[in-house]
């Protein structure tokens, strides 16, 4: 599994990100938002975690318009796999690869603990090592994290089992609860929620890594043990 990890100024979870896909057995390459290609033969684009250009305009406004995002846009065009993370869910909205807008937290406050989700689909490369329904325990810090769909959006996310994973108590005011949602084709995840920030118990709990796991197994890549 070749994964690239992109780099916008601002953000601050590409080495976690980087980290957390070396434990799964990638060869990463690190990508600055400057470059205009991916690496040859990448399977899986990671985009980061962090406040990309400041969030100035609109979070993950500017970062979608960088040189590497047409890269990121034609790499999931060809069915390539793509994983945004917090702020770079709010990146895959924006350049519309993802349905829906990341709007400020319910409670106008940032907020930063450890959640509960509820795994709502096991059919896709990111899930496939949960079963749906399994609660898994992973980190969230977002101040811009409350997705907000239409209602005929959100029919279709449920109609196409497009929801990966849902807050089993919701912490921003996100549509139905929705912590993380696919592409039509299933080849793209954004979530808010940071599964790189728990995939060792030194971390606090390890329920992250089996997302990377999964995307090892179907790429092809023998985990280590």
């Amino acid at each position: 599994m070749k994964a690239a990890v992109i780099t916008f100024p601002g953000s601050n979870c590409d080495r976690d990100l980087a980290v957390a896909f070396e434990a799964a057995g990638a060869d990463v390459a690190r990508v600055w938002h400057k470059e205009t290609a991916l690496p040859a033969g990448t399977d899986i684009v990671g985009i980061p975690g962090g406040f990309s250009f400041g969030d100035y305009l609109r979070c993950g406004a500017i970062a979608a318009r960088s040189p590497i995002a047409q890269a990121v846009v034609d790499h999931a065009g060809r069915g390539g796999y793509v994983l945004g993370v917090c702020n770079g869910f709010q990146v895959l909205t924006e350049t519309g690869l993802l349905p829906g807008v990341l709007m400020r937290n319910a409670g106008l406050k940032f907020v930063c603990r450890t959640v509960t989700l509820r795994v709502e689909t096991a059919a896709s490369a990111f899930t496939g090592g949960w079963r749906a329904g399994d609660e898994i325990r992973v980190p969230i810090a977002h101040h811009d994290g409350n997705y907000t769909v239409t209602p005929e959006q959100l029919d279709e996310l449920r109609g196409e089992d497009r929801i990966a994973f849902s807050y089993a108590e919701n912490p921003n005011g996100s549509t139905g609860d929705i912590a993380g949602v696919l592409s039509a084709n299933r080849r793209v995840l954004g979530m808010m929620p940071h599964p790189e920030r728990a995939v060792d118990p030194a971390q606090g709990g390890a329920d992250g890594a089996a997302l990377f796991r999964a995307l090892a197994d179907v790429l092809g890549v023998m985990a280590p043990a």
